[in-house]
């Protein structure tokens, strides 16, 4: 037989990953690492199994049968053997339940565990983050019934008894734009709600609650009207036949993940708080899910990256291996610089998350918690598309057969840019938190995380913020400008926050021997901070002709 490539291998999740123990090692205390170490090496090990499992056996999707034999309504899913132990996987290793434990620190430990299960997980952790903002929602709301209820579920670490939450918000008229919602709350005689509608992305319609948002009768328009509901979509062991599964949506990712259309004709359901001002209410869980957002591509990078660079040192080309080539060599470099900088920044948020939430914060990290996630987010989950292409790249035509498991890395990819709100929509997020006091907090911090590092970094960085807030200055009275740069704007500042996490890492590390993070540092700044574009409204007006 002929010459046979050799596949990519993928190393110990956990044990390999120096970012991953570096950060721990410097933010959290001894005794909590050693508690946690366990469910990190055993979260690798299934990561590594799920690998090898996948290169192995024929990939599968959720199926929907609507009807039994014999005619009756069921909408059963069948789902996929990593979706069957997700329960056991999430409660054994409290991936969800340690983000509610009472400590500073909790939400870092969450996503740690997060970060290592996400790509075996086959977006299992997309229900999991819903299921964390419903938990979030329900302790804001402090309506005491819901919270005795369903938290228990929520955050339990046995299988018996964890519940998954939907979150279902789009509609086919509303999108972002939640206004448009037409599902409407009504109360039955005995005074209590149900609702009636179609919700058209039912993200966790395999779930045991959910979170709604509806127009309760009578109500006047827009979406200070709406009102957020809690419902539960079993009735024992079988699904309540107010709640119908139209169809699974086939979708260009994700495709392990059932993602539904659903009807709900008369389901029971339960304000959480007034009957107004549910957008306001949903609030809470934001923050959350699109932390679970950005840590989660975070993770889909380190994968691609990961194999990217494994493969380079099997695949010979010219009579060497790739990665002694000077330009791969270069552009797998390239690769981790952007990496490490999004890595630094997602985590930053998953543990300002947790001081915001326990109540030691600084003043000012309220604020920055409010503009660093919509940043964290946006530019995250864009970069998870570039950087899981340039991978796909790295392995040429093998890139692009669906058996090696590759495509699936850059088709799934696609989906951080779209969940949680679009990049548009989270640079809008991210303006209207810099009219208040967030970029004065972001300077606040950038100060404090530059402290003892490298003065050409500072200098840099200090630039880059000064530009973009003589951006910011020059436009105040122009608010269609402004908003048309908000997208080069949001993905500055989150560059311009990423590297200087990266200096603080930098300096950390330098001082114990390790001058890696700095070669990151020097790389990611060599690619540039600046993003602002001067914006020709009436050029985009005559292109848009």
């Amino acid at each position: 037989m002929g010459f046979l490539q050799a596949a990519p291998q993928l190393p110990h999740p956990w044990r390999s990953d120096r970012l991953l123990h570096a950060l721990l090692e410097r933010t959290l205390p001894g005794v909590r690492r050693d508690a946690l170490d366990g469910d990190l090496h055993a979260l690798g090990d299934y990561a590594l199994m799920a690998w090898q499992r996948a290169a192995t056996t024929t990939r599968r999707k959720p199926v929907l049968t609507q009807w039994d034999a014999w005619g009756r309504r069921v909408d059963r899913i069948e789902l996929t053997t990593a979706w069957q132990e997700g329960p056991h996987v999430t409660t054994r290793h409290a991936v969800l339940a340690a983000g509610h434990e009472h400590h500073e620190h909790a939400r870092l430990e969450e996503f740690a565990r997060v970060y290592l299960y996400h790509v075996a997980s086959e977006f299992y952790t997309c229900p999991l983050a819903m299921t964390d903002g419903a938990a979030t929602a329900l302790k804001a709301s402090g309506n005491r019934a819901l919270i005795e209820r369903a938290l228990p579920h929520f955050l339990s670490r046995d299988t018996a008894t964890f519940w998954l939450s939907g979150q279902w918000m789009t509609e086919t008229h509303g999108g972002s734009d939640v206004g448009n919602t037409e599902t409407v709350a009504r109360q039955d005689a005995e005074g209590q709600w149900r609702l009636h509608g179609r919700k058209w992305f039912s993200s966790a319609v395999v779930g045991e609650a959910a979170l709604a948002l509806a127009r309760p009768e009578g109500a006047g328009a827009g979406s200070g009207a709406l009102a957020l509901f809690y419902v539960e979509t079993m009735d024992g062991t079988q699904r309540r036949p107010e709640l119908v599964i139209d169809r699974l949506k086939d979708k260009l990712g994700t495709q392990e993940l059932p993602t539904a259309e659903i009807h709900l004709d008369g389901l029971p359901a339960w304000p959480l708080g007034e009957l107004s001002n549910g957008v306001r209410q949903v609030a809470p869980m934001l923050n959350v899910t699109r932390t679970w957002n950005a840590v989660c591509a975070v993770a889909s990078m380190a994968r691609a990256i990961t194999l990217a660079r494994d493969y380079a040192t099997r695949r010979l080309a010219f009579g060497r291996p790739l990665i002694e080539q000077p330009l791969h060599a270069q552009t797998l470099a390239d690769m981790q610089a952007e990496f490490e900088g999004a890595f630094a920044l997602a985590f930053e948020v998953a543990q300002l998350l947790g001081r915001v939430e326990h109540g030691s914060a600084a003043p000012h990290e309220i604020a920055l918690l409010r503009l660093l996630t919509p940043l964290a987010k946006l530019w995250t989950g864009k970069l998870a598309v570039r950087l899981c292409s340039e991978a796909l790249e790295c392995f040429g035509g093998a890139g692009y057969i669906e058996d090696t498991g590759l495509p699936q890395l850059l088709r799934d990819a696609q989906v951080y840019a779209i969940w949680e709100g679009t990049t548009n929509v989270l640079s809008l997020d991210a303006l209207r938190a810099l009219t208040g006091d967030g970029l004065v907090a972001l300077r606040t911090a950038v100060a404090a995380w530059l402290q003892g590092g490298d003065p050409h970094a500072a200098l840099a960085i200090d630039a880059a913020l000064d530009a973009a807030a003589s951006h910011l200055d020059a436009t105040p009275a122009q608010r269609a400008t402004l908003e048309a740069g908000a997208r080069g704007l949001a993905i500055t500042l989150a560059r311009c926050a990423a590297a200087a996490l990266l200096a603080r890492q930098a300096a950390w590390s330098q001082a114990r021997g390790d001058a890696r993070p700095a070669a990151a540092l020097r790389r990611f700044l060599g690619h540039g901070l600046l993003q602002l574009a001067d914006i020709g409204m009436d050029d985009t007006a005559l292109l848009l002709h």
